[in-house]
């Protein structure tokens, strides 16, 4: 007897496409060059001397900006047509093989899973370490001159006890009313990551339908242009060193060391937490690979030098599909599906800096929190984490007045401490989403077969 097919792949879909083989890895001396530069004791190292430069020549650091600048437009160029071409790509493909409804459900149950699960190891540190309480009154004075200050030059005087405008809230209407892209092209040009991937989704699931003889000239362009991006890629990790050299030096030379300084227990307890779930991804990475634990190291040293340089999760998608299925061994078909989707949607480590953020606003002000208000907090900031969906920057750090808002707490007079210190947090939120999501990507996939 024949085998079923799976009731959602189209009845003429004709045998399965072999894709092509990925593009060439380096070798050689580019072989050399390549490694050096994703080494993370030379990213730690740039970062560090980017560090001390733009303490000692602030001046020649700010000129330098322009290097990081122009390297992420770089990036950020190759991402959208890379996540369209894959998602809808890889969805034709796993429609023709069968087994659709089975692996977004089990997406479904991992993400919210995922998202859960990381609100509660940042509440958990919050709670232990309560990095707001009883701060020295030095530092509550270099709050207040921050703050006085006002370090983003607006006309608004704020005082960190004073009284604040209510926290605008974002809605379940709001949220789904602009998933839907009204001018496709207009999305793609205005750079709405989140927009794109509705598109692709909904035209992927419609030419998984389509049969496969009359879509594999579709198929083969959209293929061209994924491997095409992963091999711009690959080429702009060359210089990776010196670019993150580059920006850290005049990101320190624009905010100074003060307000680091200030917010350093806020930082160093959001550092621990980020580095607990980092390691427990490495450790499921590690168990669903079924390598050593070297080689997974050695697999993840990409996504972990451009997601230090970039602080752009979406500029890492095709370096962690590069890691998940040619070092890991994982399925292509899967991760190049679940990649995007996952950086898109499972916003890991905004969801950590929100519980962070306002516990440490809750502590700051001396509000103690019952069971139930911290329980509030988590699901808060799982709403907010999805809300942030094609954010980045100063915006994403606004959405932690959606979870204040919930406990009356004056998020806005504290705005400006976070804005000081986000350069440091957003590396490590793009840290968390970018290795967190591969493990959940990871864990939605098989095992890989062992040779």
């Amino acid at each position: 007897m024949p085998p079923p097919q799976d009731a959602t792949a189209p009845l003429d879909a004709g045998p399965p496409a072999v894709p092509a083989p990925p593009p060439a890895p380096p070798s050689g001396w580019a072989a050399r060059l390549y490694a050096w530069a994703l080494n993370p004791w030379v990213i730690l190292g740039c970062l560090a001397g980017g560090f001390a430069l733009g303490a000692a020549a602030p001046d020649t650091a700010l000129r330098l900006a322009f290097v990081g600048d122009l390297y992420v437009d770089l990036m950020k160029m190759i991402v959208l047509p890379f996540m369209v071409s894959a998602v809808i790509f890889s969805l034709q493909r796993l429609f023709h093989e069968g087994g659709t409804a089975r692996i977004l459900g089990r997406v479904t149950l991992v993400f919210a899973g995922a998202a859960a699960l990381t609100a509660l190891a940042g509440a958990v540190v919050l709670l232990l370490w309560q990095p707001g309480a009883q701060l020295p009154r030095e530092t509550l004075e270099t709050f207040g001159r921050i703050v006085g200050s006002d370090l983003g030059a607006s006309d608004t005087a704020l005082e960190l006890h004073g009284e604040d405008a209510p926290a605008k809230t974002v809605g379940v209407v709001q949220v789904l009313a602009s998933l839907v892209p009204a001018n496709i092209f207009a999305a793609l040009a205005g750079g709405d990551t989140l927009k794109a991937l509705v598109f692709a989704l909904l035209f992927g699931f419609a030419v998984g339908q389509v049969p496969q003889r009359v879509s594999e000239g579709l198929t083969r362009s959209l293929e061209t242009v994924y491997q095409s991006c992963q091999t711009l890629t690959r080429w702009l990790n060359y210089p990776l060193p010196v670019v993150l050299l580059c920006m850290s030096a005049a990101q320190l030379a624009r905010t100074g060391l003060e307000p680091l300084v200030a917010m350093l227990q806020f930082v160093a307890a959001f550092g621990l937490a980020a580095a607990l779930l980092l390691a427990g991804a490495v450790a499921l990475l590690w168990r669903r690979a079924g390598q050593p634990l070297g080689a997974v190291l050695d697999a993840l040293r990409g996504p972990f030098a451009l997601a230090l340089a970039t602080r752009s999760s979406a500029s890492c998608m095709p370096v962690m599909i590069e890691s998940l299925v040619e070092r890991l061994g994982f399925a292509r078909t899967r991760v190049e599906l679940l990649v995007p989707l996952s950086v898109s949607l499972l916003r890991l480590g905004p969801v950590l800096y929100y519980v962070s953020a306002t516990l440490f606003i809750a502590q700051l002000y001396g509000r103690s929190l019952s069971g139930g208000e911290v329980m509030l907090v988590l699901a808060a900031s799982v709403l907010a984490g999805f809300a942030s969906a094609g954010m980045s920057g100063l915006v994403t750090v606004s959405l932690t007045g959606m979870a204040c808002g919930y406990l009356g707490l004056p998020f806005e007079a504290a705005f400006i401490l976070f804005v000081a210190v986000d350069p440091l947090c957003d590396m490590l939120r793009t840290l968390v989403i970018v290795i967190g999501n591969s493990a959940a990507v990871a864990l939605v996939c098989p095992r890989p077969l062992k040779l």
